[in-house]
């Protein structure tokens, strides 16, 4: 004898795949999020646009507060420091986050059988 709801749980999503109400599917307990072609593409350019450009100006920012690394520990600006290196974890935390996203269809090589 089959319960009704063992009917409905053969068409619902396996335990780690959940598909959220704006239509994304989220999977590996929600690390990976599966948009859209052009939103995956839009998310990757400017991303990666956005974590480039912080990373460098973090480094220009060390590199004067350290006068190309010529200055004396007293002499250094404590607070251009601490402006580049904030800058520079937030482009590494920007392209991390951003590796989240694929696009429908991507798939994962480590989910894949060998």
């Amino acid at each position: 004898m089959t319960d009704a709801s063992d009917a409905s749980d053969s068409t619902a999503p396996p335990d780690d795949e959940a598909t959220t109400d704006g239509g994304t599917e989220e999977t590996a307990g929600g690390r990976d999020v599966a948009v859209p072609m052009h939103v995956y593409k839009a998310v990757t350019v400017f991303s990666t646009l956005f974590a480039i450009v912080a990373v460098v100006v973090g480094f220009v920012l060390l590199d004067e507060a350290t006068q190309r690394a010529t200055a004396a520990p007293e002499e250094v600006n404590v607070a251009l420091a601490v402006a580049g290196l904030l800058a520079i974890a937030a482009g590494a935390g920007t392209y991390a986050f951003s590796t989240r996203f694929r696009a429908a269809g991507m798939g994962n090589h480590k989910d894949e059988a060998d």
